[in-house]
């Protein structure tokens, strides 16, 4: 930069209106300056802008002489400051490090748990660039059941310690209730294309076995070495051959009446219009039963169902599956086949679950969420949901309530 060049940055604060900043921009423009970084938000009608520009020195004096009386005109307020080469380069030279995307979600948030996350962030030498809200304006009645908040935070800098800095995150959202995504901005983030998910306590409030054991009179017995596969104390495969034996002699038509009372778990319908809209594929990987993925599939519009398949001679069930079991290998395995099939990166997709058998997928996926999941695979995932419904996943991808609001009531 020659020395007939001066660098300027001029924040402007107040009331926002329709063609402030197309006046202020109109005056640079007569000065034919070039502008270096630009950026505003808006908060209730509130405005803030920044505009980094480039003049010459000699015109310097009269387009803050201009600014000023605009901003007089406007009712605003107009600060400048001259910024040194050595600041500029120094700026320029922070490009190249890494950009992170905090996302931060609850029923409700206050300003306790932003501190204590800002904090962490100020602890592990990482800048917040900016911060915007992500869900819709919030009413002041904090019972309304569909009530949640959402900010997502962009975030510079490279972690001191990355895995001390997830345990204080985790630790921080079981005692603050909320959930949190920390993600790399990278274009993997921006292009998810494939999202798998786990179905029975995930897509559905319930675990599809436990209801059929209830009607076959063995509801106990089931329920206790469901728990017990679930934490990951007893091997799958094996419990699960255990449960289905106890199903031996179920009529065929419970399943049916089963499936149509399905209790789905809240969010869904809103987050699969939403997938679907945007293109997503979608697939159930389960260790649940084809009957009732193949009934979610139709009801939603999913791609892909992989569960297991009960033996039905006679219209009644034998006790025994068809089959290889779908466990937490096969899982994984079944989400990285669809990858492939689908020409999508394995950076490109999600995986949302609650038990252990959930966690190989999740662990391999682009994005692995846990949801309302067990404490191992919360402690094991990098992301969780338990504050709110499954829509939640919206927000984790950069969804925002004003933006899908306006392509569909939802």
């Amino acid at each position: 930069m020659d020395n007939n060049t001066e660098l300027i940055l001029i924040r402007i604060t107040g009331l926002d209106r329709p063609g402030l900043t197309a006046s202020i921009t109109e005056i640079l423009s007569k000065y034919d300056v070039t502008i270096l970084d630009i950026g505003q938000a808006d908060i209730h009608s509130t405005l803030s802008l920044g505009i980094l520009f480039k003049s010459r020195e000699s015109d310097s004096g009269n387009i803050m002489k201009e600014l000023l009386f605009k901003a007089s005109a406007l009712g605003i307020n107009i600060r400048f400051q001259p910024v040194s080469v050595e600041e500029y380069e120094e700026w320029v030279g922070m490009q190249g490090k890494n950009r992170y995307i905090l996302t931060l979600l609850g029923r409700k948030l206050s300003a306790r748990q932003i501190a204590a996350v800002t904090g962490i962030m100020a602890e592990q030498g990482l800048n917040i660039d900016a911060i915007k809200r992500l869900t819709g304006r919030i009413p002041l009645d904090e019972r309304k059941a569909s009530v949640r908040a959402c900010i997502e935070l962009s975030v510079r800098g490279t972690p001191r310690n990355r895995e001390e800095m997830q345990q204080k995150l985790m630790k921080l959202s079981s005692e603050l209730e909320m959930d949190f995504s920390f993600q790399q901005d990278n274009m993997y983030r921006r292009m998810r294309r494939l999202i798998c998910f786990d179905m029975d306590s995930t897509l559905i409030q319930t675990e599809c076995i436990d209801e059929l054991a209830e009607r076959a009179g063995v509801g106990e017995q089931v329920k206790a070495i469901t728990e017990r596969a679930m934490r990951g104390e007893i091997d799958f495969i094996e419990s699960f051959t255990e449960r289905v034996a106890l199903l031996k002699g179920l009529d065929e038509s419970v399943m049916k009446d089963i499936a149509e009372k399905l209790p789905i778990t809240e969010g869904v319908e809103r987050l699969m219009f939403v997938l679907k809209r945007y293109g997503y594929k979608i697939a159930i990987l389960s260790g649940g039963f084809t009957y009732f993925g193949n009934y979610l599939k139709d009801k939603f519009g999913i791609d892909y169902v992989y569960a297991n398949e009960l033996e039905i001679v006679n219209g009644k069930l034998t006790g025994r599956y068809v089959g290889d079991v779908v466990d937490g290998k096969r899982k994984a395995e079944l989400l990285r086949l669809i990858a492939q099939v689908e020409r999508v990166d394995i950076a490109q997709t999600i995986a949302v679950g609650d038990g252990a058998n959930d966690l190989p997928m999740l662990s391999i996926a682009g994005l692995g969420i846990a949801f309302h999941a067990k404490p191992k695979v919360v402690a094991n995932a990098k992301q969780s949901i338990n504050t709110i419904g499954l829509d939640g996943v919206l927000y984790f991808l950069g969804f925002k309530d004003s933006y899908l609001e306006e392509r569909g009531k939802l």
